[in-house]
């Protein structure tokens, strides 16, 4: 393993001091250190990493520095676009350093939804033409490996990858603290949530600590899955995929269990819901203010106003419920329907350290799920 304060220290000897990106778990150590030593306005923590990419290029513009954006390789999805149509070599030509985590590295362990991604992760950067070098734990070969990437920035003025495999940098605690105020953690809330629903309720719940609690707190709550769509990856597009679902089933309603960082991802799905107002749709974020699956960096959730925006969206009820007493109020008060309605629930950041993830297949959830969503009502 190498330090993140020695990786830190080669990258700024190299003149980089502008950070942008998605947290990522196998990045959490170096973010961690780069949260704790950068000011905020030259690390940025965008709504998506194809915003990364453009912070990066107008950084580059302003400075001619080399910034550094970072990501899972889940993120690359969000890149191809200005990476291809803007800081390509044949377009504007931009250098900038990509640090990539390599989840579903083939013959590491890793969940379903990162196993393609993380079989095709070098595959794609070669068909985008992006050279990489796939970080060494060895801090002299590590050395080498950035004169090799600061030279072709220098060289060809186009992107540079650094792929990172799991446990190539040692340990690092987070020193800065941010805390969302709330009085429930994220799993207590769902539970009162999922306890007030319907039978015939379906459930579309968002990537991470989310889908993981939603599952356990059915087997808790004696209930079988099919209810439930587990939005294992695909960051940000929940609320789509419950919105589909909300449109043809126009006689059950339909929640989406979102998070903050999951619906900022992709904002603008807000204004979609708000257009086409299916009567039956729910949305709720979860707001912890934090990207928690990942390490626990901060989202700007916890200083922009959901509400305000999903009202300007189009959704005719918004509310914030801070407690148990006024969740159960509004869920048994709920007219199926008068939505869409846009809930927010502050919560507490973290989750249980002994929390499972599902015992179940994606495609065993899926057919569950159809099953039930097909099928009506119990």
């Amino acid at each position: 393993m190498i330090e993140a304060k020695d990786f830190f220290d080669l990258l700024h000897e190299h003149g980089t001091d502008f950070f942008t990106g998605v947290p990522d778990s196998l990045l959490k150590n170096i973010c961690a250190y780069i949260t704790d030593s950068v000011p905020a306005q030259r690390h940025i923590i965008s709504a998506n990493e194809g915003n990364s990419v453009g912070l990066a290029t107008g950084y580059h513009l302003a400075t001619g520095k080399y910034p550094l954006v970072y990501m899972q390789n889940s993120g690359l999805g969000n890149t191809v676009n200005p990476l291809l149509s803007l800081a390509d070599k044949d377009v504007y030509s931009i250098p900038l350093i990509l640090m990539i985590g390599w989840r579903g590295e083939p013959g590491v362990k890793d969940e379903p939804q990162h196993i393609t991604q993380g079989r095709l992760t070098l595959e794609l950067l070669q068909t985008m033409e992006i050279p990489y070098e796939v970080l060494s734990d060895d801090l002299d070969e590590v050395k080498k490996q950035l004169v090799t990437c600061y030279s072709h920035l220098k060289e060809h003025k186009s992107p540079f990858a650094l792929v990172i495999k799991k446990d190539t940098f040692a340990p690092y605690s987070l020193k800065a603290k941010f805390e969302q105020q709330a009085e429930l953690t994220r799993e207590q809330a769902l539970e009162i949530v999922l306890g007030q629903m319907q039978s015939d309720d379906i459930v579309v719940s968002t990537t991470g600590m989310t889908s993981r609690e939603v599952y356990e707190l059915r087997e808790k709550m004696g209930m079988g899955h099919e209810r439930d769509f587990l939005t294992v990856g695909s960051m940000g597009h929940a609320s789509q995929i419950a919105l589909g679902i909300a449109l043809e089933k126009n006689d059950r309603r339909v929640f989406c269990l979102d998070g903050d960082g999951a619906a900022i991802m992709h904002m603008g799905a807000l204004s979609t819901v708000g257009a086409l107002k299916p009567t039956n749709y729910v949305h709720i974020v979860f707001n912890n203010g934090a990207h928690d699956s990942v390490g626990g960096q901060p989202t700007v959730g916890a200083s922009i106003d959901f509400l305000a925006i999903a009202k300007a969206s189009g959704y005719p009820h918004t509310v914030r419920l801070c407690g148990a007493p006024d969740i159960v109020a509004v869920m048994q008060g709920l007219d199926a329907g008068a939505g869409p309605w846009f809930i927010e629930i502050p919560v507490l950041k973290g989750a249980r350290k002994d929390l499972g993830r599902p015992k179940s297949t994606p495609k065993d959830n899926k057919a569950l799920f159809m099953s039930f969503v097909q099928g009506g009502k119990e």
